[in-house]
């Protein structure tokens, strides 16, 4: 067990904290929190893992992260900044624009003006087609006279369906099926998903206006991941790799709490909405509870 290892467990101890206590607490794997203590970095997912891990245990036991770093410099084998991917932000750099792209992007402008007018034209040459046609139309129409047709003089059948048509064009040529087909489709609103309070790297989110409640986890490189439902029951636990995608039903749950090892390299989708979360610069780690209400229609 290496120094550092010795002043974590004591301050454990000191706050009566149990190994699982601690797992609790941090949602992080007993098996990592021991590694922390006897100084076995190698089992971590991750070397940039090592500083976040120290750090969230840190902050459980009442300790200064940024004193520990500085006194244990030595033992900690590398620098969280060296390790973790330089984009921790949603926000991509510009890259420069080679001289053959340039000159694509200065005839796009002309192309898209050329096509503007073509379409023009053809607009216009369906509207003057249009015109011709509605005004044979109605000459032919007004050589034509009306010829009455008195319903009596018409069979049985043929008669009713002639009243039933007038029926439905009385009423604005809607069936009852159709308006209720219509309320339905007024009572359709679109999910909600909004941040509500955020506290430390704990980020609340409310679902509301949703049937289902699924979450789909994209890896856009190698990521450790946590959900638990709300009965604090693990759904999933582990590594995700480049490409790897892991979806859960939470639709028979009020709360989903996910905690995203390497935010940067995980996007969340909630029921195939993106979720926007605010990336922190100062670590690896972001913890989201999303709180669900299911839809009145559901």
């Amino acid at each position: 067990m290496t120094e550092l290892g010795n002043r974590l467990k004591e301050a454990r101890e000191a706050k009566d904290y149990s190994l699982d206590d601690l797992q609790r607490i941090t949602k992080i794997q007993k098996r990592y929190l021991i590694g922390i203590e006897e100084g076995n970095y190698d089992i971590m997912p991750g070397k940039f893992y090592v500083r976040a891990f120290i750090k969230q245990y840190c902050e459980a036991v009442g300790l200064q992260p940024e004193v520990i770093f500085d006194e244990y410099k030595d033992e900690i084998p590398a620098t969280y900044d060296d390790e973790i991917p330089v984009n921790l932000s949603r926000v991509q750099s510009r890259k420069g624009v080679s001289g053959s792209s340039s000159k694509v992007f200065d005839v796009i402008p002309k192309l898209l003006v050329a096509l503007l007018i073509i379409g023009l034209l053809i607009a216009l040459w369906v509207f003057v087609q249009t015109k011709v046609g509605d005004e044979s139309n109605n000459a032919d129409t007004a050589d034509k006279e009306p010829v009455a047709v008195d319903q009596k003089d018409l069979p049985e059948e043929e008669a009713d369906s002639n009243e039933a048509a007038d029926d439905k064009e009385s009423d604005g040529g809607s069936t009852k099926e159709d308006k209720e087909e219509s309320k339905d489709e007024d009572k359709s609103v679109e999910q909600s998903l909004e941040a509500v309070k955020t506290e430390g790297t704990v980020t609340t989110y409310e679902l509301k206006d949703a049937k289902p409640f699924k979450i789909e986890l994209a890896a856009k490189g190698d990521a450790w991941v946590s959900v638990e439902n709300s009965k604090q029951e693990s759904l999933f636990q582990g590594m995700l790799y480049e490409g790897d995608k892991k979806e859960i039903d939470l639709s028979s749950d009020t709360e989903a709490y996910l905690v995203i090892g390497n935010a940067a390299n995980t996007d969340i989708i909630v029921n195939g909405e993106l979720l926007e979360y605010e990336i922190p610069t100062d670590t690896v780690r972001q913890d989201i509870v999303i709180q669900y209400t299911a839809s009145d229609s559901q």
